[in-house]
């Protein structure tokens, strides 16, 4: 970022010269310095500690367990991995013919929870013994193209399916409704807010969506930039719902209690925001593919820092994180990246 700020400098006093502007140049350069200052301000890059997994896994989602290990979906595979970050050591499920999971997460239960949209069925795998159950969708509700998943607060799984459905299953009785989205095709990212509240993004619908649990309706909720494309969505401790919007480039923010909306572009050139993960200090993290780089923002200071990853098309579709640490899936690379981010906020970053 600095050398790209240099770079400025010298053009613009190259600019200077050519044009014979010598008695304006303290004034130039002064603001060629202002454009310096915010590039002086990024942070080094961090230390990724990378995880390599199976070449032609293409890890599209990662889920760090509360017991230190760390799931993730090999959708290229057909097959869930679990690392052990200590030794790592790999599980991999096979999870059978025509799977391709997208989606996963750790239920109340600890197990992992799949989104397969090969199968058209939510999977979970027991933690102990890696036994796979598996729960299909309606035989009316064929090819839903499942995405994302999230447990409410009754323990019941709440889904996404990109062909424009969403559902709920209960796993004690093996129940399951799915419903029509507004707009039809798009669901995408869900997450559920601390008053267990439930809330989606549809991507080709633009905009998020409330669902009321008993109904099973799903209330439109429109961000300020249209066609924004609303990818991924998690909220933070106050319950405001953060939007990734990948059309945009934008990371938004949509608070329950004044219904208003926030947005902030993010830095660079054309920038899409795919995943987003918003941690226990309320730091909000992005992945942002055309820099390829990993995007710290921070709400009350409205700053950003950008952190490039070690690889190039990295692809990271997902994070997820644990207290200190933030996860990123490489689908592009086959691994797995963990962000260290209590040190980052310790040596001032």
């Amino acid at each position: 970022m600095l050398a790209i700020a240099w770079k400025r400098v010298v053009a613009t006093v190259n600019k200077i010269l050519e044009a014979g502007r010598a008695p304006w140049f303290a004034s130039a350069l002064a603001s060629a310095a202002l454009t310096i200052g915010p590039a002086q301000a990024q942070p080094p890059s961090p230390s990724f500690e990378t995880f390599a997994v199976p070449t032609g896994s293409a890890p599209h989602d990662v889920a760090p367990a509360p017991d230190g290990a760390v799931w993730y979906t090999a959708q290229a595979q057909g097959a869930v991995g679990r690392l052990d970050p200590r030794s790592g050591r790999i599980d991999r499920i096979p999870l059978g013919a025509g799977s391709a999971p997208h989606g996963v997460i750790v239920g109340p239960d600890r197990a992992a929870w799949v989104t397969d949209g090969g199968q058209n069925a939510i999977v979970r795998i027991d933690p102990k013994t890696l036994a796979v159950t598996r729960f299909p969708l309606p035989k009316d509700r064929p090819d839903a193209n499942l995405n994302t998943a999230v447990f409410d607060k009754q323990g019941h799984l709440w889904f996404t399916g990109q062909r424009g459905i969403y559902g709920e299953l209960d796993p004690q009785r093996a129940r399951m409704r799915v419903f029509d989205a507004p707009r039809g095709p798009g669901p995408y990212g869900i997450c559920v807010t601390p008053d267990g509240s439930l809330y989606f993004a549809s991507l080709a619908g633009s905009y998020v969506g409330r669902i009321d649990p008993g109904s099973g309706a799903a209330q439109v909720i429109e961000p300020p930039t249209s066609k924004q494309g609303a990818r991924r969505v998690w909220s933070d401790s106050k319950g405001r719902v953060w939007v990734s919007e990948w059309n945009a480039g934008k990371v938004g923010v949509f608070d329950p209690v004044t219904h208003q909306w926030r947005e902030w572009r993010l830095p660079g050139d054309d920038p899409h925001a795919y995943a987003i993960f918003v941690d226990d200090q309320d730091i909000v993290w992005l992945s942002e593919w055309s820099a390829n780089a990993l995007v710290r923002f921070d709400p009350r200071a409205e700053r950003f820092e950008v952190f490039s990853l070690p690889r190039p098309h990295a692809n990271v579709r997902e994070m997820m994180g644990r207290p200190g640490e933030v996860w990123l899936s490489e689908s592009g690379t086959d691994h797995l990246l963990l962000y260290r981010s209590r040190a980052a906020a310790a040596s001032g970053n």
